[in-house]
């Protein structure tokens, strides 16, 4: 059999670079376009989707991108923007017209493994059973009924059970509590039936409003897997198996007879075999001018592959991740990650390189810093995973 192609990973590097609109020349004039090049953008942390996309698009401002999120911009009256629970039951914004397939593809197929993990959890430390249950959310549903939307405090007074406590990851040395409204509210959105709106403060704010859920289409699972799928191939082939399945939260089983569903053809990587599309060319796209990039905590560029060692140093992984995994703010010269940034109270933004890169992208970086200063003016972010470099530029060290 004939030897497969091979991508090196500086074809790779030059892939994101173009792919995902980390130069000037490749960025893009609305938050919806940046979704749709990357497949959704992280929104756990809600300065995320903000900062992700105003690195990529040419004049960034938050009103632009607030539009996207909430208001009206399609023939059916629903704004650009899907926020929803999906792959890896994480919180994403999706484009609107891809977000019944991303449902039915990730958030549909665990929605009743959520729902299971969440009784067992809530019979377990609160005595719930499944009449309890059914009944606090029969409750939720009606508070939603008489208000519209509502935050969870307001849904907490409004419904008692919600404030009840339950311990997050009991004896570990980052064990919390939170309210039963955490995983109450948390199955309904997994399940589609309801859905984050604005958030009660302004757009850094975690605290969001809920609402009913615009339902969305059903797509059968195994097609809207293959959707998927090519998507993600799209924009960040070539992947291995193994990025996929950790990409998307699939069994090994539903992310194999996707790859195959999508005809994709095999490469060889550093890594061993990866995939693309067909018509992905084996050669390294032409090269784009120089380009620097900060992006946010939970970056979906930073969290896209399973195995990275082609865009990050396996030795500055403990400076930018903290401990369960969650990448802090980045700063990327020409597809590579080359050290962190961090927001200092005053609003000063600061980096660090964790290697030299020269003196030309020295100066770019520089120049995405003001662009960045400028974007925020007098918003102050602060990421909701700290990570040790992060920390440190925060406070001054």
């Amino acid at each position: 059999m004939a030897d497969l192609p091979r991508i090196t990973a500086a074809g790779r590097r030059a892939r994101l670079v173009l792919r995902h609109r980390l130069a000037p020349s490749v960025r893009e004039e609305t938050a919806e376009a940046v979704a749709e090049a990357l497949v959704g953008l992280h929104a756990t942390d809600p300065a995320t989707v903000f900062l992700a996309a105003a690195a990529r698009m040419r004049a960034p401002t938050a009103a632009a991108i607030d539009g996207s999120l909430y208001e009206a911009g399609s023939a059916c009256g629903s704004p650009a923007l899907e926020r929803i629970r999906c792959m890896r039951r994480t919180m994403f914004v999706v484009p609107a017209a891809l977000a019944p397939a991303v449902q039915s593809a990730t958030a549909g197929a665990g929605a009743g493994r959520h729902r299971a993990e969440a009784a067992a959890r809530l019979r377990t430390e609160l005595g719930w059973d499944e009449t309890r249950y059914a009944a606090v959310e029969q409750e939720v549903l009606a508070a939603f009924a008489a208000r519209g939307r509502a935050t969870a405090a307001q849904l907490a007074a409004d419904v008692p059970a919600l404030r009840e406590q339950i311990v997050v990851s009991p004896g570990k040395p980052y064990e919390t509590r939170q309210r039963a409204s955490t995983p109450v509210l948390g199955v309904l959105a997994a399940e589609g039936r309801i859905r984050r709106t604005r958030p009660a403060g302004s757009w850094t704010s975690a605290q969001f409003h809920w609402a009913p859920a615009r339902p969305l289409p059903q797509l059968p699972p195994a097609a809207a897997r293959t959707v998927l799928a090519r998507h993600y191939l799209r924009a960040f082939g070539p992947v291995t198996l193994d990025d996929l399945k950790w990409w998307t939260g699939w069994t090994v089983t539903d992310s194999r007879k996707a790859l195959a569903a999508t005809g994709a053809r095999a490469v060889t990587l550093d890594e061993g075999t990866g995939y693309v599309l067909h018509g992905d060319p084996d050669e390294e796209p032409p090269a784009t001018e120089p380009a620097a990039a900060l992006l946010p905590g939970l970056d979906p560029t930073a969290m896209g592959w399973r195995h990275r060692g082609w865009y990050l140093d396996p030795a500055h992984t403990a400076h930018l991740f903290d401990r369960n995994g969650n990448i802090g703010p980045t700063v990327w010269w020409d597809g590579r990650i080359i050290g962190g940034w961090a927001q200092r109270a005053d609003g000063r933004i600061v980096h660090h390189l964790l290697t030299d890169p020269g003196p030309a992208a020295r100066a770019a970086v520089r120049a995405e810093t003001e662009r960045l200063s400028a974007f925020l003016a007098d918003t102050r972010v602060t990421p909701c995973y700290r990570t040790p470099l992060e920390r440190r530029l925060a406070g001054g060290g």
